[in-house]
């Protein structure tokens, strides 16, 4: 049995040096589907000899993340961000799956160490945070959604030992910048599904989810950070509700 890692990336040159370091000796193939990335992401691909380099025009994450899938020829698929990494207990577990001719489990999520500007957060949601990344080709695929793609599979799902750490964020400046971005696309997925923006939505959406995040799921108990990462979650639901409001408004 072999292993496919897939990565889709867009201007990754942060960290993604350290995610292919860390995987280079677990893979048998690195599939990296590259969104025309204008810094050093080639460049930093280029120095690692299992790598399969492929350029394509986003498509939206799920799409893009299949594309991936398609692409790789391994019996199993190990799917990472590009600011991810999983630790030496993550790698072992897939060692011992891989290496298993009677394995009856063909999808595996894992649980994150989400570290949100230099700190991991251990509440207000990010703490507990599981996703299918591991899994056996043919056994499942991403939905086709143009941003928070979700993972689809009849399969019964497993867990695998491990974490995976994931990094965020390099600052409060790239936390915006992504925001803004992720926001949008959020707004015209809402707007395809048929969603409306009202103003009790775009008023009441933010200040619960504020409360969820700080209050309710213990945000406060991660201190400053957990603060922050509850007030910009709340600001993150009134961007894409207001932007769902505009975008309904525009197409009238």
């Amino acid at each position: 049995m072999k292993l496919s890692v897939a990565i889709i990336t867009f201007n990754e040159e942060r960290i993604l040096e350290k995610t292919l370091s860390s995987i280079e000796d677990l893979a048998d193939e690195i599939i990296i589907v590259d969104s025309y990335s204008t810094d050093r992401t080639e460049t930093i691909c280029k120095h690692f000899s299992k790598l399969k380099f492929i350029q394509q025009k986003f498509l939206g994450f799920g799409r893009q993340k299949n594309y991936a899938i398609s692409l790789c020829t391994s019996e199993w698929i190990l799917f990472l961000d590009a600011d991810e990494i999983p630790d030496e207990t993550a790698k072992d577990s897939i060692r011992k799956i891989i290496a298993d001719e009677h394995q009856k489990c063909f999808v595996y999520d894992i649980r994150f160490n989400n570290i949100f500007l230099g700190k991991a957060l251990k509440y207000g949601g990010w703490g507990n945070t599981r996703r299918e990344r591991f899994f056996k080709k043919g056994y499942g695929k991403y939905s086709e959604d143009i941003v928070h793609e979700e993972f689809i599979t009849t399969e019964k799902k497993c867990r695998l030992n491990g974490r995976i750490n994931h990094y965020t964020y390099k600052d409060i400046h790239h936390h915006i910048e992504k925001s803004n971005k992720y926001t949008s696309m959020m707004a015209e997925k809402m707007y395809r599904n048929g969603k409306k923006a009202t103003v009790a939505k775009i008023l009441f959406k933010p200040l619960y989810q504020f409360i969820k995040s700080y209050f309710l799921r213990l945000g406060f108990l991660d201190g400053l950070v957990g603060y922050y990462a509850a007030f910009t979650a709340a600001f993150y639901t009134f961007l894409k509700y207001k932007k769902l409001h505009e975008i309904t408004n525009l197409n009238k």
